[in-house]
């Protein structure tokens, strides 16, 4: 009978862990663009948004590079070292404070890159994801989290679980209040997982993204945001990413991006 009983529990555990096995994390809620091709679109965040020429720039190159017809109004707000709440949301959002006389469509958020070593930081980005995204929505607009990448030696934040600790903490916040999640840390992670030599990071910090990281997150935004597979676009840096490299981080881009929303 106690065997019995035993076999019964351990069955019992099985059925309950089945669900969670092999999954790294929270499945995205929202799993396709919220805007159809977003022409007025504002970036919010550090450090890690203006490194390399900024982001927004060769995000916006890349969908000029797949449709020259689109004109774009695209806005960066940076602040080094800043998580969001040292951002004024209501006011680089009222139209024509920052030179866009519309409503932005989207806003993407991009948190400090160690928010997950404290418990009040995680609660304060939370309350900050909510605030901001009643603020934009208020104006008319959606909202997409930037998932930060996970940081490497000689990072003293680098640790192998921490890109989990980023994912959970997006997913959660952007499932919360309807928000578009871009995994731009996945797609840091398997293209490491693919090419251990890649040099995605600064080396004098493990923090930053040196140049080819800002491509590949300009990638996986182009693929987030706008539902398009960046394989083959012909922007390239105006050739300052050799073509090999400007391939894989496409295509590590493309396979995250199907990857994380199953599309």
């Amino acid at each position: 009978m106690l065997k019995r009983t035993v076999l019964f529990l351990q069955f019992l555990l099985l059925v309950v862990l089945l669900p969670v096995a092999g999954v790294h994390g929270a499945s995205p809620a929202v799993k396709q663009p919220q805007v159809d091709t977003p022409k007025r679109v504002l970036f919010v965040g550090n450090s890690y948004l203006y490194y390399g020429d900024s982001l927004h720039n060769h995000v916006s190159r890349l969908v000029t590079a797949g449709d020259a017809s689109v004109k774009l109004q695209y806005k960066s707000a940076t602040i080094g070292g800043a998580p969001l709440w040292h951002h004024n949301i209501e006011h680089l959002t009222t139209p024509g404070n920052i030179g866009i006389k519309e409503p932005f469509e989207l806003v993407i958020l991009q948190g400090n890159s160690t928010t997950t070593s404290s418990e009040a930081a995680i609660k304060r980005f939370h309350d900050d994801v909510k605030r901001f995204s009643e603020v934009i929505a208020k104006r008319g607009g959606k909202t997409a989290l930037y998932m930060t990448h996970a940081h490497v030696k000689p990072s003293k934040f680098a640790s192998p679980d921490m890109i989990r600790k980023v994912e959970s903490l997006y997913v959660e916040a952007g499932n919360a209040v309807g928000a578009l999640v871009i995994p731009v840390g996945l797609a840091f992670e398997e293209a490491y997982r693919q090419r251990p030599d890649i040099k995605l990071h600064k080396d004098f910090d493990g923090s930053h993204p040196d140049l080819i990281g800002t491509y590949l997150a300009a990638c996986t935004v182009y693929a987030s945001v706008y539902g398009k597979s960046p394989v083959g676009n012909t922007y390239d840096y105006y050739g300052r990413i050799d073509k090999e490299t400007a391939a894989f981080l496409q295509k590590v881009a493309d396979e995250t991006v199907k990857k994380f929303y199953g599309r």
